[in-house]
């Protein structure tokens, strides 16, 4: 049985509470936080508090904080026996300061409320600085995930930005879709279709591979006209920018 302390109440917290909560190997003792309101999701659960000074002893301490704050609550651990891992896929190992053991727990997955995760599909990145700790975490990431990965400081801040661009950014451009559908009365489920298949296509081709549209094919007068049917300044710039860049990906100029 592994006994854990979750400190934090975000999306993160939540999703991996959840996720714990499911296996009887794991014992998830108390949940910390700042926020009494957030904590009312754990309380009927689990032991709850927001005194730091007040943890639990425990073989995992899970800090599922954002990522400023996982220096100022690591010292409250500083006594602590047990192991001390964040969850942050961006901040180093180190950050965690002078413990008696410390380690990375990060889940690269896109955390909504209200929205289920099937946690045996998330890739969970483990870090740990001696062979002990890295088992440990080994078996804690394989009780709720099929997928477990050793890597460094490095390579996960790496990983972290490759996950911006392929999750946030995107996101960030279905938003744009939206807008445009919406400003039009157009429904943007009719593009849902279009957005599974693009990623779909993910799994028998390479992205470079699976590049389709106006900008691949150098068709300037597509692109004029979309251009001018933009009225937003920035989507503009992003639409130009977009298309310059896949047009040299592909030896084109436009």
């Amino acid at each position: 049985m592994i006994s854990i302390v979750l400190l934090g109440t975000g999306n993160v917290a939540k999703h991996l509470f959840n996720a714990f909560l499911r296996v009887d190997e794991i014992n998830v003792l108390q949940v910390i936080g700042r926020n009494e309101d957030h904590l009312a999701y754990f309380k009927d659960k689990v032991e709850t508090g927001t005194d730091f000074t007040k943890i639990n002893d425990a073989d995992i301490y899970i800090v599922a904080v954002s990522d400023d704050a996982i220096a100022q609550v690591a010292p409250f651990l500083k006594a602590k026996k047990g192991l001390v891992a964040h969850t942050s896929g961006s901040v180093a190992l180190k950050s965690l300061g002078d413990l008696n053991h410390r380690g990375v727990f990060y889940p690269l997955q896109t955390f909504s409320e209200g929205k289920s995760i099937d946690f045996k599909k998330v890739p969970i990145c483990i870090e740990g600085e001696d062979k002990s700790d890295m088992n440990l975490l080994k078996i804690l990431a394989g009780l709720i995930s099929l997928e477990v990965h050793e890597i460094t400081s490095e390579q996960r801040k790496s990983l972290h930005l490759a996950a911006v661009f392929v999750n946030n950014f995107t996101n960030y451009l279905f938003t744009i879709g939206h807008d445009i559908c919406t400003e039009h009365n157009l429904p943007f489920s009719m593009l849902k279709p279009l957005i599974k298949e693009t990623v779909n296509k993910l799994d028998y081709l390479a992205p470079l591979d699976a590049q389709t549209g106006p900008a691949k094919r150098n068709d300037v007068k597509t692109i004029e006209s979309h251009l001018n049917q933009l009225k937003n300044k920035n989507y503009q710039d992003i639409y130009s920018l977009l298309s310059k860049l896949i047009g040299e990906k592909y030896g084109q100029k436009l």
